[in-house]
């Protein structure tokens, strides 16, 4: 189902960073092409190099490359997905995102993308259940964003609650439900 669809896979810096690696890995094992974007702070929980490996291919952190100077086109990252997976996302990149802010190659090129576009929260509850993260989350949601429910569960902080990114087995097969209901739909 997923054979040679084109998936753009953005990684924010949240502890949840370690389960997008294996979303990577499932998506290729599927037969999936894909690029992946991290932020500066995703950086802080897996490395560039671990993503690379996964994807097969370089992954882009900024604007241009600082050791030749080539450029990330972020309209050319938005034009080339079939979807843009945006996991984990924290509650800042979701504020950003809500707000149409573009201080980051993330942010550029969800701005740009011509995509559906799958966003799997991941912070700790009370940030998760703050009236400006619910509000931000609808405001996702009302633009046509597909919002990956964030499960109960032990978090990184140590509490119990919503909050944690859905288990990437879970992520696929949202994608995959996704591509099919549109196969149908096109039928």
């Amino acid at each position: 189902m997923l054979k040679g669809k084109k998936i753009l896979v953005g990684v924010t810096g949240g502890i949840a960073a370690y389960k997008t690696a294996t979303v990577i890995r499932l998506l290729v094992k599927e037969g999936c092409e894909v690029k992946v974007i991290m932020t500066d702070r995703a950086r802080d929980f897996i490395t560039p190099l671990t993503m690379a490996t996964l994807s097969k291919h370089p992954v882009l952190t900024g604007f241009f490359n600082p050791e030749n100077g080539s450029w990330n086109s972020h309209v050319d990252l938005g034009s080339w997905a079939d979807l843009f997976l945006i996991a984990p996302a924290t509650a800042n990149t979701i504020s950003k995102m809500a707000c149409g802010m573009a201080d980051n190659l993330l942010l550029a090129t969800y701005l740009s993308s011509r995509c559906p576009v799958f966003i799997a929260p991941s912070m700790d509850m009370d940030m998760l259940g703050h009236n400006a993260t619910v509000r931000n989350i609808d405001t996702l949601s009302s633009f046509g964003n597909h919002i990956l429910a964030a499960p109960s569960g032990e978090l990184a902080s140590g509490l119990t609650g919503k909050g944690r990114m859905s288990e990437p087995d879970e992520i696929v097969a949202e994608i995959k439900s996704f591509f099919l209901k549109k196969k149908i739909i096109s039928l």
